[in-house]
């Protein structure tokens, strides 16, 4: 498993299948969220606390992207149903999960499965991760994201 650090280049996450250009993103810190998958009650939780914190965020200077290895046509229903005004890139083949190292082994209830550990990554404008958070307040997630960050 590859062990991103704070500090590090991030990996490109703008890949061919992403949809986004690099001109959206040029200029602006990112938050780079992955979640398992759309529509389950944690991950709908979270892209909900996004999305109304969405225009504070973007006015602070931030773009606000999700992962997951769902298609794009789930991403497209989840988009739609919980009106999410951010981009979602579908990593069906894992490609983005691995490089960040947020796909691998998982437990549950004593069974053993490959999943999405849910993490966000803070890329700042020179594409460097400021900050990791592995343990994600689905619930409250912006508010975490400006106290990691020591914004106020």
């Amino acid at each position: 498993m590859i062990d991103l650090k704070e500090g590090d280049k991030a990996p490109d996450f703008l890949k061919s299948h992403s949809g986004i250009n690099k001109n959206e993103i040029k200029g602006k810190k990112v938050i780079l969220y992955f979640y398992p998958k759309d529509s389950t009650p944690g991950c709908t939780v979270e892209a909900c606390n996004l999305r109304d914190n969405y225009d504070d965020l973007k006015g602070k200077g931030f773009e606000v992207i999700g992962v997951s290895p769902d298609t794009e046509k789930k991403h497209d229903n989840f988009k739609e149903k919980n009106n999410l005004p951010f981009k979602l890139i579908p990593d069906t083949e894992k490609e983005i999960l691995e490089e960040y190292g947020v796909w691998g082994e998982k437990k549950m209830y004593g069974r053993t499965y490959m999943g999405v550990f849910r993490t966000t990554f803070i890329i700042n404008e020179d594409g460097i991760i400021e900050k990791i958070i592995r343990k994600v307040k689905t619930k409250d997630h912006t508010n975490q994201i400006y106290k990691e960050l020591g914004i106020e």
